[in-house]
């Protein structure tokens, strides 16, 4: 008898399962991640009336890969340029409602009797959004196109980043068992080195290479290396005593900075949709039902401190940042919900066995309500927006108005603040890769020299040498290369003040130099006479070679910022935003009305209130087009205007097709033959005026007559007896018209 493995048929249950109830929810139109959850409790093994899994450790590996795959494609769709622009008011949002939401998490769980560990681990787990969720709902809602929506987008995007610190830090945590300031400190000095160091890498490697082996690059083959990648970058976090998670994530948003983002998260889905499917049937197998009717009561306290504590917390935040109330508003109802990492987050916590068992349940009976009140929590968030117009002091409502408009001016930089800016910029960047070259020769090239090359102190010596010509070039731009030049003129012409702070400025860029290279002498050598000689050499070097490693170190420079940018020149839009105007991209569908009319005929800004920034037509953009200009089919319009302006012009581009306009379905288009005889319709009359276009939808394209056949006869023909005629067009039409 043939014997089937275990984890085969223990897949193919939860895979049958999860198809089920996908189905299910599909049909009543929930999100699929529930879904999922149900399929777990089904299988799990606390319902003893349906199949259970038995191999729960294979399974766990396959829920890890999971996760792993599931936060690849966060990345993806995260990029740190998208961080970087969406400016303070998501961030300040963001991290207003983190802490509060953390805050509220650890009061709840402290006033229901939890121990300490339970009540941070709940505060990480409520202060994270549901990306899959939120967009979901601005989808089946159409709501994308409004202001807050863009608000909702950058906050979900600085709260993946501060997920991911939550992943370090509860982790730390959970190993230490106690609150140590000074190992929390560590640790986030530690995320934020290798964060920096691994970007930098990746954007200056990978879309290098990419490049190169595009011709070689078919779909197959681009799948095998994302995820070659993925997992490369996966043990490199491990190795450095980090989460495979972070190292999923920082791969993914180094690939979501290259041309090739969409293509590869395009390929990529499928395998992330299966091996997510997994993790979330996994996440349903660990609830036991019972569990969630004993704690029924801290069920309903999580969920609603969830819902308000979002709600208020990011409303307080969007505020703060300078948004209008009705922005604040739709923004934090729109949030108020925990989701992917809120599992990610309580699985870590059952991994290193510091939560309760009840705690993961209890997250997940939260996570499955509070997805169920979105959709209506956004629904209602205008009227709510309303009834608080209604309801405050006008005073209020005024102070809010005069502070959200104060916060629209530009912030203008003195000369100095763009010269410390600048500077820390350079010596944070130049120090993290300065840091990586002495670790890694210490750490790696040394020993491998010493081993395989080299014995002794010729390997030291060599991998001495190798190490600092590498390190060279970066100590140039750390200690010599000119930053703003233009605010450094200023400042320098300024005598009285500022000549003295500028030299003491120079001087100590110099130092970190000299600091770094004796670190790096220090970890081979272990004499101040060494050390002495060999800065000698490095300072002459480095002056005597100025131009040349100038040279070296701004192609290095280009390179990188080439592909840094590369994604962004190739989708290259104008950024007009004034006041409570934005930009929203429209397409023109085949059957709109706007179709073929030039923007002066259209008149939207007259009828509408909106503008047409820019039309992409395939790869051509026009930017601020010409009144002249035309709408064509599948046209990639960006115009700008408020929320209600957008909302009424959209239905424009969209088109909208007449119910009673006569049509039918594609598949009743054939090639037909009819013969014609002296009783039929059309006998004798020309093919213009036989009306079978007009009446049938039909068009002749061929006639055989006396064994001569005609292709695409001309429509002043005449019919006559025994002619074959070939038609296209209606096929229950024509028999009719001709019979």
């Amino acid at each position: 008898m043939i014997h089937l493995p275990v984890l085969i048929a223990d897949l193919g249950l939860i895979l049958a399962a999860a198809g089920v109830t996908t189905l299910l929810f599909k049909k009543i139109k929930q999100p699929l991640v529930l879904g999922y959850i149900l399929a777990g409790v089904i299988v799990g093994p606390y319902l003893d009336f349906t199949p259970t899994v038995t191999d729960h450790k294979s399974i766990t590996i396959w829920a890890e890969i999971g996760v792993i795959f599931l936060l690849f494609s966060l990345g993806l769709e995260f990029s740190f340029k998208k961080l970087v622009k969406v400016g303070g008011s998501a961030s300040i949002t963001a991290i207003v409602e983190v802490v509060f939401m953390l805050s509220i998490g650890f009061g709840v769980g402290k006033m229901l009797g939890w121990s300490t560990m339970d009540s941070i681990f709940l505060g990480g787990i409520l202060s994270v959004s549901s990306t899959t969720i939120i967009i979901r709902a601005f989808e089946e809602l159409g709501v994308k196109h409004k202001k807050f929506a863009g608000l909702v987008f950058g906050v979900l995007i600085v709260e993946d980043l501060v997920a991911i610190l939550l992943l370090v830090l509860l982790s730390t945590l959970a190993v230490s068992q106690q609150f140590a300031g000074t190992e929390m400190l560590i640790s986030i000095l530690k995320l934020a080195f290798f964060l920096v160091l691994w970007f930098l890498g990746g954007i200056f490697l990978i879309p290098t290479f990419l490049k190169a082996t595009k011709k070689l690059m078919n779909d197959e083959t681009m799948l095998i290396v994302s995820l070659a990648l993925c997992l490369i970058m996966v043990l490199l976090a491990v190795k450095v005593g980090f989460s495979p998670a972070l190292g999923a994530f920082i791969m993914g948003s180094i690939l979501a900075e290259t041309t090739q983002a969409e293509k590869i998260e395009h390929l990529t889905k499928s395998v992330k949709d299966l091996f997510a499917a997994i993790f979330f049937v996994s996440v349903g197998m660990l609830i036991d039902p019972s569990i969630l009717l004993e704690y029924a009561l801290p069920i309903a306290v999580v969920t609603l401190a969830t819902v308000l504590g979002k709600l208020i917390s990011s409303t307080l935040g969007a505020l703060l940042s300078g948004q209008p109330l009705k922005t604040s508003v739709q923004a934090g109802m729109s949030l108020a919900q925990i989701g992917e990492f809120s599992f990610i987050i309580a699985t870590l916590g059952l991994t290193l066995k510091v939560t309760s068992d009840f705690l993961y349940p209890i997250a997940v009976a939260a996570s499955a309500i509070t997805t169920f009140t979105t959709p209506y929590l956004i629904k209602v968030s205008e009227p709510f927006y309303n009834f608080l117009t209604r309801i405050l002091p006008q005073r209020w409502l005024n102070a809010i108005t005069r502070y959200s408009s104060s916060t629209q001016g530009i912030t203008t930089f003195s000369d100095w603040k763009t010269l410390l800016k600048a500077y820390t910029f350079n010596t944070i960047i130049h120090g993290t890769v300065l840091i990586g070259i002495v670790l890694l020769s210490s750490r790696y090239l040394q020993p491998f020299v010493s081993k395989h090359i080299f014995n002794g102190d010729n390997g030291t010596i060599v991998s001495l040498i190798i190490a600092l010509i590498f390190m060279v070039p970066f100590l140039w731009a750390l200690a010599i290369r000119r930053i703003e030049r233009k605010a450094y003129s200023h400042l320098w012409l300024n005598k009285k003040y500022t000549r003295g702070p500028l030299i003491a400025i120079e001087l100590l860029r110099i130092a970190l130099a000299v600091f770094f290279v004796g670190f790096l002498i220090y970890q081979f050598y272990n004499t101040i006479v060494a050390v002495s000689i060999a800065l000698g050499l490095i300072i002459v070097g480095m002056v005597v070679f100025s131009r040349k490693l100038q040279t070296f170190y701004e192609r290095m420079e280009f390179r990188f910022l080439n592909n840094l940018n590369a994604r962004e020149q190739a989708n290259k839009q104008p950024e007009i935003l004034p006041w409570d105007s934005h930009l929203l991209e429209l397409i023109v569908a085949p059957e709109s009305t706007l179709v073929g009319q030039t923007l002066v005929e259209l008149a939207v800004r007259e009828k509408y209130g909106i503008n047409i920034a820019l039309i992409e037509r395939g790869k051509i953009m026009i930017p601020t087009p010409a009144r002249t200009e035309r709408l064509y089919p599948n046209d990639k319009v960006l115009v700008i205007g408020t929320d209600d302006q957008l909302a009424s012009v959209k239905p424009l581009f969209e088109g909208i097709v007449d119910e009673n306009a006569t049509s039918f379905p594609k598949q009743d288009m054939s090639l037909q033959k009819i013969v014609i005889n002296s009783k039929s319709p059309v006998f004798g009359q020309t093919i213009r005026d036989s009306g079978i276009r007009e009446r049938t939808q039909g068009l002749v394209v061929g006639i055989e007559r006396n064994g001569v056949r005609i292709l695409n006869p001309d429509s002043n023909l005449v019919f006559e007896n025994d002619d074959i005629v070939w038609i296209v067009g209606n096929n229950k039409k024509i028999p009719e018209l001709l019979k």
